[in-house]
């Protein structure tokens, strides 16, 4: 009998310390959420600041501030543009191509071989995960339809484009663009998730 009881209490013991265990992992994985979350909302409102402050410039307002204490400290990602694509409410900025956090695992990737908006007739290609993961920016992705908008800000002036063509590929590794080369457009491409296919968005500037 007192050896039931003490396997009983050892059972409880142990449980209890594996409940204890559960939370702490949790409660550490919530925080980091929380933390990449603040990170991004301060990178984003430090690129829109930018972008402000550049306009003001190229339009002769321009009024350097004085007191350097005031200034917001560097975020963690140095944004040169911000895509925006309302019907999946999404907004997510972009680093330079040559960045270390131009990594899917990190942001909306622009391939290597991807033009900037402001060159004629090219074309930005973006690519990002989709899946439950806080990094899959493209989740929704699928549920664009033709005539969404897609905008991006860059250099102080916002590029609007709308999609005229939704397709999938299989997988891999390589991606069939096809596009009108007479026009300047933006290409998305996600996986199809627990597929093997890849969705393809293309939109044409307006």
């Amino acid at each position: 009998m007192q050896t039931k009881r003490k396997n009983k209490k050892s059972l409880i013991i142990l449980g209890s310390f594996l409940v204890l265990a559960g939370l702490t992992i949790f409660g550490y994985k919530y925080y980091e959420y929380v933390s990449e979350l603040e990170s991004e909302d301060i990178a984003i409102e430090e690129f829109y600041k930018e972008e402000s402050e550049l306009v003001e410039e190229e339009s002769d307002i321009s009024q350097q501030a004085s007191d350097e204490s005031s200034k917001v400290e560097s975020p963690k990602y140095d944004y040169i543009a911000m895509l925006t694509i309302p019907k999946i409410n999404l907004q997510k900025g972009l680093v330079d191509k040559n960045s270390k956090y131009n990594n899917i695992r990190y942001n909306v990737m622009i391939h290597e071989l991807s033009n900037m908006p402001d060159e004629a007739k090219g074309n930005v290609i973006l690519i990002a995960h989709s899946g439950s993961a806080s990094y899959s920016f493209f989740r929704n992705l699928y549920k664009l339809k033709l005539s969404d908008l897609i905008t991006i800000d860059y250099k102080g002036k916002t590029y609007k484009y709308k999609i005229v063509d939704i397709y999938d590929i299989e997988k891999t590794g390589k991606a069939s663009i096809k596009r009108n080369h007479n026009k300047s457009v933006v290409t998305l491409i996600t996986c199809r998730h627990n597929t093997n296919k890849q969705i393809v968005v293309i939109a044409e500037l307006i």
